[in-house]
């Protein structure tokens, strides 16, 4: 109840956007366990022409806001990896008129085990997904700009 509550006091804008940040993590969970990545890329993408129309019909929150409404929607969404919650980011932003770019590291353990990290970076600073030891992780090829 006493979440209930926090919530009903949020700004009506907050509230909306934290509404489809938990509806989009859900969605982006479901479709990493049920597609393959590439599919549920395409599908979330929307073309680059779009992005001023998103922009200009949506009231555009801070940065901060979308960054904040993905980590509190992953609170609520079981297994929101780092990935489920790049991938989210990535697509708010993007549909918002902000430049995002989804960032994926891998690196080998000393156990000989293959561990990976996702996160997004927009203008050049990271916005979601950062850890103190990021550097450790072999970056993987910028999904931007590839061709479906």
């Amino acid at each position: 109840m006493k979440r209930m509550h926090k919530f009903l006091r949020l700004a009506s804008m907050d509230r909306h956007l934290l509404i489809k940040a938990v509806l989009l993590v859900g969605a982006v969970r479901l479709g990493l366990w049920l597609l393959p990545f590439r599919v549920l890329r395409r599908m979330l993408e929307i073309p680059k022409r779009k992005t001023a129309e998103f922009q200009k019909t949506n009231p555009a929150a801070s940065l901060d806001r979308f960054i904040w409404a993905v980590k509190v929607a992953s609170q609520y969404v079981p297994a929101a990896t780092c990935l489920t919650q790049a991938f989210a980011t990535q697509t708010l932003l993007t549909r918002n008129g902000h430049p995002a770019d989804l960032r994926i590291g891998v690196l080998k353990t000393q156990e000989g085990q293959l561990e990976a990290h996702a996160w997004v970076e927009s203008n050049g600073k990271i916005v979601i997904g950062n850890l103190p030891d990021l550097a450790r992780y072999n970056e993987l090829p910028s999904f931007q700009g590839e061709e479906h």
